[in-house]
């Protein structure tokens, strides 16, 4: 084992790392971490330094990982997974109680699944109910109280001064790069249903008598969604997360759509420890990466 004297796999160079697959590539991980593309770029030379080979591609029009790279991110989040179970478990307060969280599609296929997993391991006495509704759906439940908290999308200008903030996205108007749109309306359009208010902003901007938007297809699942714009059925409104290589975003023929930002979003102000213990673990996860990642 004397060949592997000196050489370390430090934490905050891992992080870095899966920060650049998540945002696909380092300038924009470093925006998400709130750190200078510099900074980034040296915690990941000095990985490959200590580890003897190149992790990134630098030459532009291929893949961003090399092979070692792709094959130590495997390896990545493994050793964050367990590093973080550690020091949570070792810092950790008894808790118990109920919990009925809210969520998205967009968040329940993420990263939160493997939070929330933790969370469950680490306060066994802690029942977390979660319940997957759209945004709309839940402010609903928020306010019947049949919620606890919710983890949702809301536009960036409709931000409580309660929300707790997670990180925000842009929302673009994508179609299929084969898809011709009319010269004049109606536009074909591909949408969530009818309790998703990027829906009712859509008919909110497009009821002139130009550039109308006639609904082609309907469905509450993003994975539905991103299917139909790939295949060219018509345009759609998705969030920088879901865009995909082969999808075009769109400028200037219909208004610019407003920015996102994910928030956790609480019922009322009662006392509730765990609660309190998942929202600022959730809070904190999501801010070494600068998002959620999408589940592969």
């Amino acid at each position: 084992m004397t060949h592997l004297n000196g050489r370390r796999l430090e934490i905050d160079a891992l992080r870095a790392l899966q920060a650049v697959r998540h945002h696909g590539g380092v300038t924009r991980a470093a925006e998400a971490l709130g750190l200078s593309q510099s900074a980034v770029s040296h915690k990941i030379r000095r990985l490959e330094t200590s580890l003897g080979c190149d992790l990134l591609n630098r030459k532009p029009g291929v893949a961003v990982f090399t092979t070692a790279g792709e094959d130590l991110l495997d390896y990545a989040a493994r050793i964050l997974g367990l590093h973080d179970e550690a020091l949570l478990s070792l810092s950790r307060t008894p808790l118990s109680g109920r919990i009925t969280l809210g969520m998205t599609e967009d968040t329940a296929c993420s990263d939160l699944a493997r939070i929330l997993g933790r969370f469950r391991r680490l306060h066994p006495d802690v029942t977390v109910r979660s319940k997957v509704r759209m945004s709309l759906v839940q402010q609903a439940m928020l306010d019947a109280g049949e919620l606890d908290a919710a983890i949702v999308q809301v536009f960036a200008h409709e931000l409580r001064a309660s929300d707790v903030v997670l990180f925000r996205e842009r929302l673009n108007w994508v179609k299929a790069p084969d898809l011709v749109l009319p010269a004049e309306g109606p536009i074909p359009f591909v949408s969530f249903d009818e309790q998703c208010f990027y829906r009712r902003w859509a008919s909110g901007v497009s009821q002139g008598p130009e550039d109308m938007l006639e609904t082609v297809f309907e469905c509450a699942s993003a994975a539905g969604v991103v299917a139909a714009v790939t295949a060219g059925m018509g345009m759609g409104l998705l969030n920088d997360r879901h865009l995909r290589p082969e999808m075009e975003v769109i400028r200037g023929r219909l208004p610019d759509p407003p920015d996102l930002a994910y928030v956790i979003r609480r019922a009322r102000k009662t006392r509730n420890p765990a609660l309190d213990t998942l929202v600022a673990e959730i809070e904190r996860e999501i801010g070494r990466y600068g998002g959620l990642m999408l589940a592969g």
